[in-house]
């Protein structure tokens, strides 16, 4: 049974200038640059013959390629954060391919995703529950973050093993977007 989600690659360039920015905060699980992501759906544990449909399904949704920037860092959980992140800049075209995904996704059977979509990067995960004062400061050291621009030309169908997660996810489907 596959564990699987659709997302955005994130080029290696600016993967390895994020992962120069892991440290600082005692205890947090620093994840890969090979696994930096932003994550349009997650669908979860299913079993093959959904999992063909869900391949099926989102090739429908492919639009055409559009550009992306990651600006600002953040972090889920407030007090007691549980991840850290680098945002995006605000972009029509990746909430319509998002939404066009979330569609798909529900016209072949999968329950709707419950979380309000927060396009982002997970650069650190934190163990639930603990106070993490090094959160504060490392967001504060980092806030100005932005990069340069990005095409996105693909997105692709990733599966993942059960796990806490973090990784290391395996890239199952890529889709392409038309040049614009």
């Amino acid at each position: 049974m596959p564990r699987l989600f659709s997302g955005i690659e994130i080029p290696s360039t600016l993967a390895d200038g994020l992962s120069l920015m892991s440290g600082g905060v005692d205890g947090a699980r620093w994840i890969n640059a090979e696994s930096f992501h932003i994550t349009l759906r997650f669908i979860g544990d299913i079993d093959d013959a959904t999992a063909n449909d869900v391949v099926a399904a989102l090739r429908a949704t492919a639009g055409e390629s559009f550009s992306l920037r990651l600006s600002g860092m953040g972090s889920f959980g407030s007090r007691k954060p549980r991840s850290i992140w680098a945002g995006l800049e605000t972009s029509a075209a990746l909430n319509d391919l998002q939404a066009r995904q979330e569609r798909a996704c529900q016209m072949i059977g999968l329950p709707p995703d419950g979380r309000k979509f927060t396009p982002h990067v997970t650069l650190a995960r934190l163990r639930s529950g603990v106070y993490y004062p090094d959160v504060e400061h490392y967001l504060a050291a980092h806030s100005g973050y932005c990069s340069v621009p990005f095409e996105v030309n693909q997105f692709v169908l990733y599966s993942a093993k059960p796990s806490t997660g973090g990784g290391p996810y395996v890239v199952e489907e890529t889709y392409p977007l038309a040049s614009n």
